[in-house]
């Protein structure tokens, strides 16, 4: 760990050495009454690539010139699009790239990751998830029961359901998968908690599902493009992701999945379409569904070029600056941050995120939070207030600064003072 000072002066001097920084002006950063905003929302909605535009450009010029031959022309037809993806989410994830699919929106994605991989048999029923998940994981799960003909209350078992606003640690997770063991079917967890930017021990919970013979899913909305994964090593079944937050591919961006190359050529049930057909068979228009042979086997419709594009603009930079660079940047960042908070009394709010995390950082209030939440906002930093009294933030590596994550502390600090002494 580093030797940090509490100054400004530090703050320049980690810039300065960052060499990373100039990925900063690679983003469009909000800008309010001509003055730049501080945009600590990647955890929510990544910024948007200044190559955004151009790359949605390109795209509408092939689409102006030529028409639906776009998909077969040039080295850069349509058809190929897809390849310009998978080579660095497989780097983002640790896959290989063939089992990357680029497709659809994270729910109706685990929707049908659930058709494939959710086989009850005997009394091995049940599907294990946390408390505190993400609402939808929990909808999509028990809605997936429901159509099962299931009653959800007897198959889904929630992990700590008892500690309100808290997710399970690690050590609960692992304990209730030896629990339940021979009736689990299914493990399907967040691989970082929405609300407490808490991590899981993705490989140790994928190992311990292995173990009970349990198949094992992770939603990776909050962790792909922010934590290291090696999910193919892991021997993951399948994981989901939304690519709208640290992968800053845009509101509603396309989703992604991946299924470990082990289930590619196995008898799997799946939901089908014409675009999982193998390629050079796609437009022979067969009656029999012929395999692509890969995670794009789950793929159902024409894909959305418009949407890829969008991804394709953030990825070129992810692939530029370097995924291990960026995670080495991140935690300096993590030791810089705590660093500051241990910095400010804790006797107005207490962190809730542990010290296995990403980006994000949640900070609850015994109160004035919300006040504390408007000042900051009105002083330029782009924060989350979430009800009732939950700030969070996530400094990313690809668009913030030392100084910025500096200035905010500082005025964290000067806030909190000013409140509690008015208290």
């Amino acid at each position: 760990m580093m030797t940090f000072a509490n100054t400004l002066d530090c703050a320049a001097a980690l810039d300065q050495q960052d060499p990373l920084l100039k990925y900063r002006d690679a983003f469009m950063h909000p800008i309010e009454n001509n003055r730049e905003r501080t945009y600590f929302l990647g955890n929510s909605l990544g910024l948007q690539p200044k190559k955004t535009m151009d790359s949605i450009q390109q795209v509408l010029k092939q689409w102006q010139q030529d028409g639906v031959e776009s998909f077969f022309k040039g080295d850069d037809n349509w058809l190929a699009y897809h390849r310009k993806l998978t080579n660095p989410l497989a780097a983002i994830t640790g896959a290989l790239p063939h089992e990357i699919t680029v497709m659809n929106q994270l729910t109706v994605n685990i929707h049908l990751m659930m058709v494939s991989f959710y086989r009850p048999e005997g009394r091995r029923k049940k599907i294990l998830i946390e408390s505190k998940a993400f609402p939808s994981d929990q909808y999509a799960v028990s809605s997936f029961v429901r159509h099962m003909g299931f009653n959800p209350d007897e198959i889904v078992v929630e992990i700590n359901p008892d500690a309100e606003g808290v997710p399970p640690t690690n050590r609960q997770v692992i304990d209730a998968i030896h629990q339940y063991g021979n009736d689990l079917a299914m493990v399907f967890l967040g691989g970082v908690n929405y609300y407490t930017g808490q991590l899981f021990d993705l490989h140790s919970i994928a190992t311990a599902s292995r173990e009970v013979g349990a198949v094992v899913g992770f939603d990776l909305a909050h962790a792909v493009g922010n934590v290291k994964l090696n999910l193919h090593d892991w021997d993951v079944d399948f994981a989901c992701w939304c690519s709208y937050k640290y992968l800053n591919g845009g509101p509603g961006a396309i989703a992604g999945a991946f299924i470990h190359e082990k289930h590619h050529l196995s008898e799997i049930n799946r939901l089908e379409g014409w675009w999982g057909v193998k390629q050079d068979e796609r437009f022979l228009m067969k009656r029999n569904f012929i395999s692509s042979g890969d995670a794009t086997s789950w793929q159902l419709s024409t894909s959305p070029i418009l949407l890829f594009a969008c991804l394709h603009a953030s990825l070129q930079i992810f692939e530029d600056a370097g995924w291990n660079n960026l995670l080495s940047k991140q935690q300096k960042m993590i030791e810089w941050t705590d660093f500051l908070l241990a910095s400010i009394p804790n006797n107005v709010f207490k962190r809730i995120t542990p010290q296995l995390r990403g980006c994000q950082i949640s900070l609850q209030f015994q109160k004035n939070g919300k006040e504390v939440y408007k000042r900051l906002f009105d002083q330029g930093f782009m924060i989350d207030w979430r009800e009732p009294d939950v700030i969070r933030f996530a400094p990313v590596p690809l668009y913030n600064s030392y100084t910025e994550i500096w200035h905010f502390f500082n005025s964290l600090r000067e806030i909190t003072n000013e409140l509690t002494l008015n208290d």
